[in-house]
């Protein structure tokens, strides 16, 4: 027995003639009937019955059919899942983000994505400089990262990044604060706030917080270093500090509120990264998907 003549009698239950069977299969009639004959050679009884009407299982024939219907589905799926996995470029995508933009973005792009393929998406959480660190030991596949428009630090040759949203920066303090009261905020009256920093000097947050500084002639206090988003908003929600921020990182369980600087801040880059040369289809298709805005985005393109 083999998968062509399971294939023949499933082909001719459904359509009910040798004639049916064959233009399903794309096959001749003298094959599908070549691959009845083979299989009921073998099983030593008769599964199909010609009449007037066409051809028709017989009741072993139907038992028969009802037992190999499951199996040729299981195979089917796992023909699928090989030819999406080989059309993919990988069995599982490997994908960094940072945490304020992945749960925003990436869930529904990862759905949209195994609409096409049957390929896996494992999600890999860390900031910019961690996500590129991976990304460059073949760690990760691709990326979401975010960089500061003013001083961008991962314009290199060997990366690829396809920008999906800007914002611009803002200042994160409490609600129940006088700064929260205030239109704008003035850096030069915040030479005594302690700030929270993230925990590698080269993010961008903590870039623009010493490029500010350096124009007004002080170094930035630094309250903590954290990139945790609940210990941020919490630091600040307390009264503690300040931290500079977005409106796509805001957590509205918090309270807290952005307000705009008298200084130029800059804005913040989302974009989609992966290294330069060869990567695998489905990150592409992944990019595709962000880009095409079928994963939900806050900001403006």
């Amino acid at each position: 027995m083999n998968l062509q003549q399971f294939r023949v009698l499933l082909a001719v239950q459904e359509h009910g003639s040798l004639t049916g069977a064959a233009k399903a299969l794309q096959y001749g009639v003298p094959t599908v009937t070549h691959h009845l004959r083979s299989l009921e050679s073998h099983l030593g009884a008769r599964l199909v019955v010609r009449g007037r009407r066409g051809t028709s299982l017989t009741p072993l024939g139907e038992s028969f059919a009802a037992d190999i219907a499951q199996a040729v589905a299981r195979i089917d799926r796992a023909e699928q899942t090989v030819a999406d996995q080989r059309d993919a470029g990988v069995v599982t995508l490997r994908v960094g983000t940072f945490a304020s933009m992945g749960s925003r973005l990436l869930p529904a792009a990862i759905a949209a994505l195994q609409k096409r393929t049957s390929v896996r998406v494992e999600v890999v959480e860390g900031e910019p400089t961690e996500i590129v660190r991976m990304l460059r030991s073949g760690e990760v596949h691709a990326g979401l990262i975010f960089d500061v428009s003013v001083e961008p630090a991962f314009a290199v040759p060997d990366l690829v990044l396809q920008r999906l949203l800007t914002e611009p920066y803002r200042v994160m303090v409490a609600r129940d604060s006088e700064w929260a009261a205030r239109d704008s905020i003035d850096f030069a009256d915040l030479r005594d706030v302690p700030w929270v920093f993230s925990r590698s000097n080269d993010e961008a947050s903590d870039r623009v917080l010493r490029r500010v500084g350096q124009s007004l002639g002080y170094p930035v206090r630094e309250l903590m270093r954290t990139d945790d988003l609940y210990m941020i908003h919490g630091l600040v929600a307390e009264g503690l500090g300040f931290a500079l921020s977005t409106d796509a990182a805001i957590d509205p369980d918090f309270d807290v509120v952005l307000r705009p600087a008298v200084q130029d801040l800059g804005e913040r880059h989302v974009s989609f990264v992966t290294r330069r040369g060869s990567v695998p289809t489905a990150a592409g298709w992944l990019a595709e998907i962000l880009l095409s805005g079928r994963g939900p985005a806050a900001g403006r393109p």
